[in-house]
């Protein structure tokens, strides 16, 4: 594989993009800076595919970015493969309003192969290439100028390793047949959506006991503030405003600026300043959240009774057993809020009973919630073994 040095010309960026755009995959992986700031400052990004990868320096004077965003949001024909792509992601559709498709993430189909929920990339590399990585460089300050070459050799080789483990991969997942059950996750990786900024919306990430009207609008207004507030500052939400001081403020909102003092987890400056006049606004002009907007009492937790609970947990159990069975981490399978919403009677919009999900494990959950299904030990293994007639009957 031919490595490039560390691009930072325009026409050189615009050579390879093309020569990458014949490809049938290429991989990505970025290089950034966030610890300080709320928009993820890009400081290198890396592609490649079989033949060759480079390092590109964004932050390069007078640079052409364009035929890369191009190539990574535009082009339809060209797979994009990353590894836990979820900030590379957000990344990309900061700059574009876009996100790469189609894509392909080695830590999700790392899940449908059984090597766990979050395998790390250094793992996966030794796992499947016995190649191990050097991680001296990984948390390196990159927006330090000049970059070393240990800096430089360390993120190029992101993606030349990505490039034969790929090929490696979807190759285990076609003896398996298990292709089909990551499309779904990798179409939601390619929302757009899930890499909006909408201050909104920003109210529902914010875990809250209350189902109140007013307060839920007081979290949605103040919320909606502090991202805002965040963007326009470039600074980390959470060191403006922790979520769980957002929510004390929405249970029980200051009846005057000066009270802002005694909130806990707001500097006392803002008694009197411009910021804590800017949130005082918007706690004052909040209103009741509209029916239409009140998160149904389903849908995080359904208020589960004790005897449902209790089978909430027995589908737990049984995640394990199946999840293990298939040889699949068992996020993939199913998630906690479906098992709960199973448990509480509901039967339609889950995906554990669509699909492949179905076959592996919904269709044993639903005959253990209806008694059609028990455990049981076998050699020393916890198994399912299915009820006879008359025990299912018992209660009739």
């Amino acid at each position: 594989m031919h490595i490039h040095p560390l691009i930072t010309d325009s026409a050189m960026l615009a050579d390879l993009c093309a020569r990458l755009a014949k490809s049938d995959f290429i991989t990505v992986d970025t290089e950034f800076m966030r610890e300080s700031t709320y928009w993820p400052e890009l400081c290198l990004i890396q592609v490649g595919d079989e033949k060759e990868a480079a390092a590109i320096d964004p932050m390069a004077s007078g640079l052409d970015m364009q035929p890369l965003l191009d190539l990574l949001v535009d082009n339809e024909d060209v797979l994009k493969v990353f590894h836990a792509g979820g900030q590379d992601l957000e990344i990309i559709h900061n700059l574009t309003g876009k996100t790469p498709h189609p894509l392909f993430d080695t830590q999700v189909a790392a899940m449908a192969l059984g090597m766990g929920e979050q395998i790390g990339y250094s793992n996966l590399v030794e796992s499947m290439l016995g190649v191990q990585l050097d991680k001296g460089a990984r948390f390196t300050d990159w927006a330090r100028r000049p970059l070393d070459a240990r800096q430089i050799d360390y993120a190029i080789g992101d993606v030349t390793h990505l490039a034969k483990l790929f090929p490696k991969m979807l190759n285990r997942l076609r003896k398996t047949g298990r292709g089909d059950w990551i499309d779904g996750e990798m179409e939601r990786l390619a929302d757009p959506a899930t890499y909006a900024n909408d201050p909104e919306i920003a109210w529902t990430k914010i875990r809250i006991n209350s189902k109140k009207p007013e307060v839920l609008g007081r979290l949605k207004a103040i919320a909606a503030w502090r991202e805002r507030e965040a963007q326009g500052k470039d600074l980390p939400r959470g060191r403006l405003a922790k979520d769980e001081t957002l929510a004390d403020i929405a249970s029980h909102p200051p009846k005057t600026q000066a009270e802002l003092a005694k909130v806990r987890g707001l500097p006392a400056s803002w008694a009197g300043n411009d910021i804590g006049g800017r949130l005082m606004n918007a706690i004052a002009n909040a209103k009741p959240l509209p029916d239409s907007e009140m998160p149904a009492k389903d849908d995080k937790r359904p208020g589960l009774g004790k005897e449902a609970a209790l089978v909430a947990d027995l589908l737990k159990l049984l995640l394990k057993i199946r999840a293990r069975d298939a040889n699949v981490a068992s996020k993939l399978l199913a998630r906690s809020d479906d098992l709960e919403l199973l448990a509480a009677g509901r039967r339609q919009g889950i995906a554990l009973l669509e699909g492949w999900r179905y076959d592996v494990f919904g269709k044993d959950a639903l005959a253990l919630v209806e008694g059609r299904t028990g455990f049981s030990v076998k050699d020393g293994r916890l198994v399912m073994s299915e009820l006879a007639a008359e025990e299912t009957n018992d209660d009739a």
